[in-house]
C-alpha cells in the first residue's frame, strides 16, 4: 500500500499496544515501524528493472525480518529511552508495526515475499495500492483517538474501531474478488472467449470495479466489472501475447524470460517498437478506462534495447502521459452509470 496508509497502519497499532503506557509517542514509534520495510527502495538503485522487482518486497516484507527489526528495536529502544517500559511492550510495539506492513501489502497485485528465504510471494491482488475508502476513514478515526486523553476509553474504542474498520474492509475485497472471479468465465464465454486462464484485479482507488483479465494461446482478454452494472463484452481489449518475441532474442547465455514470467505471474504481453522490446505488465492494468479510451497502453511493464538482436539495455516501462486521465468518466464506470 502506499506510505500514508502504512503510517496510519502502524501508527494504530502502536497506539493500540502501548498507547495507555506512552501517549502519543507510541504512535510516532509505530508509525516509524510502519515505514521501514519499505526502506528497501534504496537498494533497488543497485539493480536492473528486473532485478530490482525480485528484490522489492522481499527480505524487508518478510516475518523474519520483523522478527530480527523487533529484536533490535528493542535492544535501542531500552537503551536510549529515558522512561522505563519493560522489554515486552517495546517488542510488540516494534514487532507488530513492522510486521502489520507487509501484512497489508499481501492484500495488494504484488504481494510479498513473507516467507523468505522461500521464493513463494503471497498475494491476494484485493485491494489497489491506493483506495481512500481503505485510508481515510481510518485515518480520522486514529486522529480522533489521539486527540483524546491517553487515559479515555473512548481513545481505545476509536482506536480499535479503526483496526476493526480496516481489516473488515481487506476482507470485503478478499470476498468481492472471489465473487466476481467466479464468474470470470461466463462473461468472457458472452462474447465468445473460452479461457484457459483468468485473473481478476482491482481498478484504481476503488474495490467497487475490477479488472478482468484471460487467455488464450494467443491473446489476452481485458473487461471490466463493476458491482453496480452488468459485465459489458463490448468493453473487451485484445492484447496480442507475442511471447515468441522474447524466444527471437539473442541472450547470450543470460535469459530472462523465466524472471518475466515469475515477476508479472505468466500475465505479460510484448510489443515490438522500432530497436526495442517491451514487456507490458497486465496485473497493473491499461489506461482505457481513465483515460476515457483516449490512450489504451498498459500502465506498466519493462523495456529492452535491443542491438543485433542482443539485450544492451533494460528500463522500466511506465505510462506517463496521465494528462488524459478523466476522473469524472472513470467515477461513470465505477459506478454503472
Amino acid at each position: 500500500m502506499d506510505s500514508l496508509t502504512q503510517i496510519v497502519l502502524g501508527a494504530a497499532v502502536g497506539e493500540a499496544v502501548a498507547g495507555r503506557k506512552m501517549g502519543g509517542r507510541a504512535a510516532l514509534w509505530g508509525a516509524v515501524g510502519g515505514t521501514i520495510p519499505d526502506l528497501d527502495v534504496f537498494l533497488l538503485f543497485f539493480y536492473d528493472p528486473l532485478d530490482a522487482a525480485l528484490v522489492h518486497r522481499g527480505f524487508s516484507h518478510s516475518l523474519l525480518f520483523a522478527i530480527l527489526s523487533g529484536v533490535i528495536l528493542t535492544a535501542i529502544s531500552m537503551k536510549l529511552s529515558k522512561k522505563n517500559y519493560d522489554r515486552r511492550t517495546w517488542f510488540l510495539l516494534w514487532f507488530l508495526s513492522v510486521v502489520t506492513h507487509p501484512l497489508l501489502d499481501i492484500f495488494t497485485n504484488y504481494g510479498t515475499q513473507f516467507f523468505w528465504p522461500f521464493d513463494w510471494r503471497l498475494t491476494f491482488n484485493s485491494v489497489f495500492v491506493i483506495d481512500p475508502l481503505y485510508t481515510v476513514p481510518f485515518m480520522i478515526l486514529l486522529i480522533g483517538a489521539l486527540l483524546m486523553k491517553r487515559e479515555s476509553k473512548r481513545r481505545r474504542i476509536w482506536n480499535l474501531t479503526g483496526i476493526i474498520y480496516s481489516s473488515l474492509y481487506l476482507l470485503w475485497g478478499v470476498c468481492i474478488k472471489l465473487f466476481v472471479y467466479s464468474n470470470t468465465d461466463s462473461y468472457f464465454n458472452q462474447a465468445g472467449i473460452e479461457p484457459k486462464r483468468a485473473m481478476v484485479t482491482p481498478m484504481p482507488l476503488t474495490s467497487f470495479y475490477w479488472d478482468l483479465i484471460a487467455e488464450d494461446d494467443s491473446n489476452y482478454y481485458i473487461g471490466y466489472k463493476s458491482l453496480f452494472a452488468p459485465f459489458d463484452p463490448g468493453q473487451i481489449e485484445i492484447h496480442p501475447k507475442n511471447h515468441h518475441l522474447l524466444e527471437q532474442v539473442n541472450w547470450q547465455g543470460n535469459s530472462r524470460i523465466a524472471e518475466i514470467e515469475h515477476i508479472t505471474n505468466g500475465f505479460y504481453a510484448v510489443e515490438r517498437r522500432k530497436d526495442s522490446l517491451i514487456i507490458h505488465d497486465l496485473r497493473f492494468g491499461t489506461t482505457t478506462t481513465i483515460s476515457n479510451g483516449t490512450i489504451t497502453t498498459p500502465i506498466m511493464g519493462y523495456g529492452f534495447k535491443l542491438k543485433d538482436h542482443k539485450p544492451e539495455k533494460l528500463f522500466t516501462n511506465r505510462t506517463r502521459d496521465f494528462s488524459k486521465i478523466n476522473f469524472s468518466v472513470y467515477w461513470d464506470k465505477v459506478f454503472g452509470k
